[in-house]
């Protein structure tokens, strides 16, 4: 193969890889729950806020659904967040930087994405909210649902989230504030 064929093919080989990577976790599905196909394009979506715990830092984002939400005051108000309205959470290993000045906590290695959508008849039983929690696996670089297994234990249907969220019933169940910027 000449040299000038050598670098397309090679650059479209890791493009195939890459798109098939990508869409591998858009089949994943929670048994009895949300498809994480459900929340196509979440990495675009805008930060709501952060969070960080001795060992993961998240960032929360939303669609525009849940950010228009929150600048009309909901749900600090006390009113429902409408319908349509998702969310993610994304986590990552909590590592401390060598090279950040102050030597910073920074993100390492994935951990899980959560999501949550409002969808009141859908989900008419659990506060009007489905939930899922799909776990990161480094070594195959996949994604899963999350299991009995996971932190905290999924019960793999969309309540999974619902027991913990019932201590914010007064605002939706939705425990990250909007924080002014």
């Amino acid at each position: 193969m000449k040299k000038q064929m050598i670098i397309p093919v090679v650059f479209l080989g890791l493009l195939v890889g890459f798109v098939v990577a990508s869409e591998e976790k858009y089949a994943v599905k929670v048994p009895g729950g949300l498809a994480f196909s459900e929340f196509r394009g979440y990495e675009g979506w805008q930060a709501i806020g952060v969070s960080r715990s001795e060992k993961a830092i998240a960032v929360i984002l939303g669609n525009p659904a849940m950010i228009g939400a929150y600048r009309a005051g909901i749900p600090a108000d006390g009113k429902p967040v409408p319908d349509g309205a998702m969310m993610a959470k994304v986590h990552w290993a909590a590592v401390k930087s060598e090279t950040e000045p102050g030597n910073p906590f920074v993100p390492g290695g994935l951990g899980n994405v959560d999501f949550m959508v409002k969808d009141s008849k859908r989900f008419a039983d659990s506060g009007g909210w489905g939930y899922a929690v799909f776990e990161y696996d480094e070594a195959p670089g996949k994604f899963r649902p999350g299991d009995l297994n996971s932190q905290p234990p999924q019960a793999n249907d969309a309540k999974c989230g619902f027991a913990c969220h019932t201590l914010v019933k007064d605002k939706d169940y939705v425990f990250t504030e909007y924080k002014k910027r």
